[in-house]
């Protein structure tokens, strides 16, 4: 396993400047964000593709600190019923493709979507139950008639492309969210599809990591490392379905950790021994979301924690069996 970090949360600084920091922490390679909602403040990859001279730029800085690229993302919703906010998200995440294709890179990360309820709708329709019957019908409009064929088309252009994985983060609000949806999307438009497994968004859903990751197996293409902590009080009292501000840290039914802050080490020495029992043995990339730490204290943190339970060496050959 190599560590890795998602460069979106140092944009603050320039490029140069991050990769430096991040090569003094002893992160191996990074995830680089390349539009949708974490923005192209590193990188934007309409800039590069007509301008080769500054793809030559970005790989040199990575050269200069010995980091590799873990994955290009573009986290959008390409199948927003707003026709303009679908147009972008789309562009930004082939853009990221045609990067991708010239870095020697073969993952992109990226969300689902989630479009609207029928083709009228505005804004997009995340269902979480089955009734009334309207619930059922709209799941099933989204995903015969937007999902899959929006994807069938973009597993072409990718695989066209070079790029082998689209790795999905499994995130409520999208029509994929858990392993279930994930399998789902991949068994009716191919293997090219897979998940970003992160545990934050599964955490607070009740699921068992470990158990996900048996499910999962070969699908997994990606790992974020980002921690959840459920509010015993709060959750019992109103369930995890929570639409209060992550800011309302004192009020809500869980909000997202640093890693190590949600749950401990133990839990994440199973994930770890999960992934490389499953043969995920790749990157292992760090999200910042933690709303009581500064970005440099929480990233340290989850540095010095996946240090001390990934798993960076070959297990080798079993010389005493």
């Amino acid at each position: 396993m190599k560590l890795s970090v998602f460069t979106v949360l140092l944009q603050d600084r320039p490029f140069d400047e991050a990769c430096a920091y991040l090569a003094s922490k002893g992160v191996q390679a990074v995830e680089i964000g390349c539009g949708g909602f974490p923005g192209k403040a590193h990188c934007d990859p309409k800039k590069l593709l007509n301008n080769p001279s500054k793809i030559d730029a970005l790989k040199a800085t990575l050269d200069k600190y010995g980091l590799e690229i873990a994955a290009l993302s573009a986290h959008g919703n390409p199948v927003h019923p707003n026709k303009k906010l679908a147009k972008m998200y789309h562009e930004d995440f082939e853009n990221a493709v045609l990067l991708a294709e010239k870095l020697g890179v073969d993952t992109v990360v990226g969300f689902s979507g989630c479009p609207g309820g029928s083709p009228q709708d505005k804004t997009p329709n995340w269902v979480t139950c089955p009734w009334p019957d309207d619930f059922t019908e709209i799941l099933k409009y989204q995903w015969d008639e937007v999902l899959i064929p929006y994807w069938k088309q973009e597993a072409e252009f990718v695989k066209s492309h070079g790029v082998r994985k689209i790795a999905f983060e499994m995130h409520p609000g999208f029509c994929v969210y858990n392993p279930e949806t994930l399998m789902k999307l991949r068994n009716a438009v191919g293997d090219v599809i897979g998940a970003n497994l992160d545990p934050s968004h599964l955490f607070w859903q009740g699921i068992d990591i470990a158990y996900a990751i048996r499910y999962l197996k070969d699908a997994i293409y990606y790992f974020h490392a980002k921690d959840t902590k459920i509010d015993q009080l709060n959750s019992l009292t109103n369930g995890v379905l929570d639409t209060k501000h992550y800011g309302d840290e004192l009020n809500r039914s869980w909000i997202f950790r640093t890693v190590g802050y949600g749950h401990d080490a133990g839990v994440w020495k199973e994930i770890f021994s999960a992934l490389r029992t499953a043969g995920y043995d790749g990157y292992i990339s760090i999200e910042h979301e933690d709303s009581l730490m500064s970005v440099p204290e929480g990233l340290s943190k989850a540095i010095d924690m996946l240090k001390q339970t990934m798993m960076f060496e070959k297990n080798g050959a079993m010389w005493w069996a």
